[in-house]
């Protein structure tokens, strides 16, 4: 932990506070003995936090928008200069290939500018006037909601909640963040760059809070009273827990990024290299720890033999070693062996009726963590519904691709559609009206043609339908959902309307 400026620690109200112990422990997938982080979540830190983002929320906000700004990009500048520190941590915390970890540094600044962009989404909320009448006057203003809880992921433990605290930073909310109890160090490193900036310009105690632990500590925070919305990146069925405690504050911005089961189709007019090399890429980036992986291919059969056979044979020759080693590699571990163990067992499952064509076993004298290799399965159709078949729909958060084929449009169409998820899905043809179709009938958030599912940039909404989101995309939508609305009429002249069946006589106030 080299890159901490600190021991474990939560911060609340500028102030760090150590909680030693081992109740809660990040260990490197890689050398799994090996710890990176370990503390003692404290519950009632949780109060203590959301009190000092109140505290500090009135001078915060009243700050304006070029000075909280400037905060902003001096916090790039330092993300910037720290890169290689940062993509350290998160590889030697997640498991991540150390050129995917720095993919993922490397991004963090990058979030501030187009935040910040004059031009880009900062123009969504930006406030105006409307003419109402010659001495009336429209308005509307941006506002912050007030204290937002940010709960982030494990997979990309900097960027995505990053992607969440610099804009509600910028609109005026501050913000208590609990980092995923697998990647603490990461969420308590991104916690320390932003105490840095902070404290340089002089900002309130309170601005940026911390509070590590795990579903307990979670649970307590997104139902507390002293919150305005909560923020989060992860699986349905924490998103779903979220809603269901928030179900008596209807008030509260609730902002969900989940996962997909997300799906490529490829028409015999593909170019056939191209779409192999994107799926294999999709499906088994960061070891399918991607909310935007292929899960699931959908090719027509009249190209699907060749097809699936280079997809696997591309997939059996993906490189899986220590993600820090000295030697190009694709795929480092998965996060720990509970993922593990459930990337195989769901591999047992689809077997049970559909065909292991590549299967994914574990990697042995490559180190001591969650080394498997990439599986593909091929089932006979997919189904929106959960349980058993090799078809079902579930979100395996692995190296584990399926596969089916189809014999036209309408039925790959159908085929992608057969998830209650909704992240993203490719097509792959040559053919302009079968992509423009698929991009109006496809249900996702993220539509892509002769590219692979996983591919998002900022610049554009990241979200998804469904089991994946609630129509609150991130990306650059992001300030859209930290910042509320607010409609105002203005009054400049004397002229108060006497409606119909009103009466007022000016003796009345003489």
């Amino acid at each position: 932990m080299s890159a901490l400026q600190y021991p474990p620690s939560d911060l609340i109200a500028g102030e760090w506070a150590p909680i030693g112990g081992d109740a809660v422990e990040s260990r490197d997938p890689a050398e799994w003995s090996r710890i990176v982080w370990s503390g003692s979540p404290a519950l009632a830190h949780i109060d203590d936090a959301v009190a000092a983002a109140r505290r500090a929320l009135p001078e915060w906000s009243g700050w304006g928008a070029e000075r909280r700004f400037m905060v902003l990009r001096r916090f790039a500048e330092l993300c910037t200069q720290r890169v290689e520190e940062i993509a350290l941590l998160i590889s030697e915390e997640t498991g991540k290939a150390l050129w995917d970890a720095r993919g993922e540094a490397s991004i963090l600044a990058g979030k501030v500018n187009i935040t910040l962009d004059p031009d880009g989404p900062l123009r969504r909320v930006t406030g105006f006037d409307v003419a109402a009448s010659d001495t009336r006057t429209g308005r509307c203003t941006f506002r912050p909601h007030g204290v937002m809880a940010v709960v982030g992921p494990f997979n990309f433990p900097a960027h995505l909640p990053n992607g969440h605290i610099v804009p509600a930073l910028a609109m005026g909310n501050t913000v208590v963040f609990k980092p995923s109890d697998k990647a603490p160090a990461v969420g308590q490193l991104l916690a320390e760059l932003f105490d840095e900036v902070l404290r340089e310009h002089g900002a309130p105690a309170g601005v940026i809070n911390l509070v590590q632990g795990a579903g307990d500590v979670a649970s307590r925070l997104v139902a507390h009273d002293g919150i305005d919305g909560v923020l989060f990146t992860g699986s349905w069925a924490v998103g779903r827990r979220i809603l269901e405690a928030n179900l008596d504050h209807p008030g509260r911005i609730i902002a969900l990024e989940m996962g997909g089961n997300n799906a490529a189709v490829v028409m015999p007019d593909a170019d056939l290299r191209q779409a192999a090399i994107e799926c294999v890429r999709c499906a088994f980036i960061t070891t399918g720890q991607r909310c935007t992986c292929t899960r699931r291919v959908v090719v027509h059969e009249a190209v699907a033999e060749r097809f699936i056979g280079a997809v696997c044979k591309a997939a059996s020759n993906l490189v899986v070693a220590h993600p820090r080693g000295g030697h190009p590699v694709f795929m480092g571990p998965l996060i720990d062996p509970h993922a593990r163990d459930m990337a195989l067992g769901a591999q047992a499952n689809f077997a049970r009726t559909g065909e292991v064509l590549l299967e994914s076993t574990v990697v042995e004298g490559v180190g001591e963590g969650g080394f498997i290799s990439p599986g593909v399965v091929r089932v006979e159709r997919f189904t929106p519904t959960s349980g058993a078949g090799a078809g079902c729909d579930a979100e395996v958060f692995g190296p584990l691709l399926r596969v089916t084929t189809v014999p036209d449009l309408n039925a790959a169409i159908e085929q992608a559609n057969a998830t209650r998820f909704g992240l993203a899905a490719s097509i792959f043809t040559r053919d302009a009206h079968a992509a423009e179709r698929f991009r109006r009938e496809a249900r996702a958030g993220c539509l892509n043609v002769n590219t692979g599912t996983a591919g998002a940039i900022s610049a554009l909404p990241f979200g998804g339908l469904g089991l994946s989101g609630n129509h609150r995309p991130a990306g650059a939508f992001s300030l859209d959902y930290c910042a509320a609305p607010i409609a105002g009429l203005i009054e400049t002249g004397d002229a108060a309307g006497i409606s119909p069946g009103m009466t007022f006589d000016d003796n009345w106030i003489a």
